[in-house]
């Protein structure tokens, strides 16, 4: 539980400063992209719904998938900060290590899509 709330809670807080600093993480937006500053609301607004989604039973798998799935979606931006790090003020070492960390991440996003015994709502199919 506490592993969960720790992960969920990453997730929440990156949500919030995607939107407390939208232009800022807009810049991270690779440009082949259209609408930057909407997709980072999008994505922090997604972060912190999903964050709170994976601390509910009921929602718990969705959440994981969600949050898989969005990783994945925002892994082509971290490529771009690697690429271009002087841009961003950050050694290009630490872009560099920051890119394993996202598989690190889903790693851990899916170990909350297995239903445990009495914690997940299982649907049955006749």
């Amino acid at each position: 539980m506490k592993a969960r709330v720790a992960f969920a809670s990453i997730f929440v807080v990156a949500g919030v400063g995607h939107i407390a600093a939208t232009g800022y993480f807009a810049r991270i937006v690779p440009p082949w992209l259209p609408y930057p500053h909407a997709l980072v609301l999008a994505s922090g607004a997604a972060e912190m719904l999903l964050g709170v989604l994976l601390l509910m039973p009921k929602t718990r798998r969705f959440a994981a998938w969600g949050l898989i799935a969005l990783l994945i979606a925002v892994f082509p931006a971290n490529i771009y900060m690697y690429q271009n790090s002087d841009m961003f003020g950050l050694p290009r070492l630490v872009l560099l290590l920051r890119l394993p960390i996202q598989g690190a991440l889903i790693a851990w996003a899916y170990r909350y899509t297995k239903i445990i015994a009495g914690s997940d709502v299982q649907s049955t199919v006749a």
